[in-house]
């Protein structure tokens, strides 16, 4: 089956990288233009550009798809199936009808839970314990097609978000590529989504990383998973933004004693892996941290060079 594959990011890129790998006719690649970044201004590739460059794929960068030159390239692939997966475009109807078959997607939760853009994250920020992969028949509305099949995996409670995007992008390719000769062959049940239990993920933003010490302790450590790499979990020591980059939750210490209550945000003790900061319930160790204008360390190594004292508040 000839395939058109769209996407840009490393999450895609495992996709594409599994689908010519298993020996499915991928004829090109549909990414997002090349973007200057970093402080040099450096055009950058995409990763699925650089897997397609390396195995000789045709590449299209076009600005948009809504205009018909655009259509008329996607045409001329003669693609039975669009593969999109975060190419970061919005495909118009007049897309989705392009292929012989259909327009597939491959999105990282157990649809219709965490439409959006970053159900990752959302998964691990509200303490979710189990999430998968979905493959779906595309239509008009975001993350909203029927479900073609799904694959489900446990959230370690201590897995980031980061750690378990590579999971999840392995089995979305495992998942897509076992599907495709099913689609060809049309064995495939479509199964609509529960509007009634749509949730949603929307994009992270900046500020969304700003612990708060007045939640639960629970709540502080999966903020920490759940925004790596990106925004980052933070908060504030005297006066001076740090980056909480380990964490782990504390119901008691040393001889089975509960940790001595403070107000939220007081660091309660300094500990051999780290220091222990008060939140609405339980305490939070703190044991990997990000000090502005330095580099990632142990908090070890941090309480070694910042003196901290029990009793002092952060955020």
């Amino acid at each position: 089956m000839r395939i058109l594959f769209f996407g840009s990011d490393d999450f895609a890129a495992v996709n594409l990288r599994r689908l010519i790998e298993d020996g499915h006719k991928v004829m090109g690649l549909v990414t997002q233009p090349d973007k200057p970044k970093g402080r040099g201004l450096h055009v950058i590739y995409s990763p699925t550009k650089e897997i397609a460059l390396s195995k000789g794929l045709e590449v299209f960068q076009p600005a948009t798809l809504r205009d018909d030159a655009a259509m008329e390239k996607l045409r001329t692939f003669g693609a039975d199936l669009f593969v999109v997966i975060a190419y970061g475009l919005f495909l118009p109807e007049k897309a989705l009808s392009l292929p012989k078959h259909f327009c597939v997607n491959v999105h990282a939760s157990l649809l219709p839970k965490y439409r959006g853009a970053a159900p990752i994250n959302w998964a691990i920020i509200n303490g979710e314990t189990e999430t998968g992969v979905t493959v779906m028949k595309m239509n008009t509305t975001m993350d909203g097609g029927e479900i073609i099949a799904q694959a489900r995996c446990d959230i370690p409670g201590n897995m980031t978000s980061a750690a378990l995007r590579v999971r999840l992008a392995s089995m979305g390719a495992e998942l897509l590529s076992g599907m495709i000769p099913k689609i060809k062959a049309r064995a495939y049940t479509l199964v609509p989504q529960d509007a009634s239990s749509v949730t949603r993920a929307p994009k992270m933003h900046k500020d969304l990383g700003h612990i708060q010490w007045t939640e639960s302790a629970q709540r502080v450590h999966d903020l920490v998973r759940g925004t790596q790499p990106w925004p980052g979990a933070f908060t504030f020591l005297r006066g001076r933004l740090l980056k909480i980059l380990d964490t782990a939750v504390v119901d008691n210490v040393a001889e089975g004693q509960s940790v001595a209550k403070g107000k939220p945000g007081e660091i309660v003790e300094l500990h051999k892996d780290g220091f222990l900061v008060q939140a609405a319930d339980r305490a939070v160790l703190i044991r990997k941290v990000h000090p502005a204008n330095s580099k990632p360390m142990d908090a070890r190594a941090f309480l070694a060079g910042h003196k901290l004292t029990v009793g002092e508040v952060l955020g």
